[in-house]
């Protein structure tokens, strides 16, 4: 996100403002980076694709998708279909069906096969739709979604400004211990102690995964449902936000930091 949204080099206008260059290129831009570390996918408990030499593709004002080479899935389980797709920037795509462990999964594979001359370091890489697939590793490491983009960031860090939310007059929470999370491309997020909450918070049904932080479970108040997030067990670099809450903001609710 940060190179492809956000105003990012990558993303189309407006883009960085506050530069000493100017790029000289389309106003779509593609960008293909290798992923440094082994990635491995599962379907039917097969292994299905084993590779250290995954890249990611930084494609303006997309999320960064995984390519990986096409000699690295496992031969006899892509099986060609006459589903096409034409992308203006990267050429026809061409499509698979996976089939592994007797399952099966419709045009879950795509590849360039004769990619534009600007994309042509495509040919012979092919993507999967991530959700097509059973397991994804991260070296050892389970994944789910989209693999961590190395240009996105999350930094925590514990305040002790005097943090409030707000709806309307009422308020809703205030502390002075509060931990600021600070996301590539995404506001501030002020995170607090449950204890300095001074409405009830009641556990809703919604869940939202994200690939930086984790699981967040939602909770009502009175009033605005889905009004709280959480990250229970948050992921590796943002553990200090483990059991905080955060308000979503809007027109009604406001968090403001002194």
């Amino acid at each position: 996100m940060s190179l492809t949204r956000g105003g990012g080099p990558l993303s189309s206008p407006p883009g960085p403002q506050t530069v000493n260059y100017a790029l000289d290129g389309p106003r779509h831009r593609l960008f293909l980076h290798p992923f440094p570390r082994r990635v491995r996918a599962e379907l039917g408990g097969e292994t299905v694709l084993d590779t250290t030499g995954a890249f990611l593709l930084h494609e303006s004002n997309l999320n960064p998708v995984l390519y990986v080479p096409a000699s690295d899935v496992r031969a006899g389980v892509l099986h060609r279909t006459d589903h096409s797709t034409h992308c203006p920037f990267k050429g026809d795509a061409s499509y698979w069906t996976l089939r592994a462990g007797g399952e099966e999964r419709e045009n879950a594979v795509w590849g360039y096969e004769e990619p534009l001359e600007a994309a042509a370091w495509l040919d012979g890489l092919v993507a999967f739709y991530p959700d097509k697939l059973d397991a994804w590793y991260d070296e050892d490491e389970p994944v789910r979604g989209r693999f961590r983009d190395p240009y996105h960031r999350v930094d925590t860090r514990r305040s002790s400004r005097a943090v409030t939310v707000i709806r309307g007059t009422e308020v809703l929470a205030a502390s002075t211990r509060a931990v600021l999370l600070s996301e590539t491309g995404i506001a501030n997020r002020w995170y607090l102690p449950r204890e300095d909450v001074r409405v009830p918070l009641t556990r809703s049904e919604k869940v939202t995964h994200c690939p930086y932080k984790g699981d967040a479970t939602y909770f009502d108040v009175p009033g605005t449902a889905d009004a709280v997030w959480s990250y229970e067990a948050p992921l590796d670099g943002v553990t200090a936000i483990a059991g905080l809450v955060s308000f979503v903001e809007g027109d009604e609710v406001a968090v403001q930091a002194a």
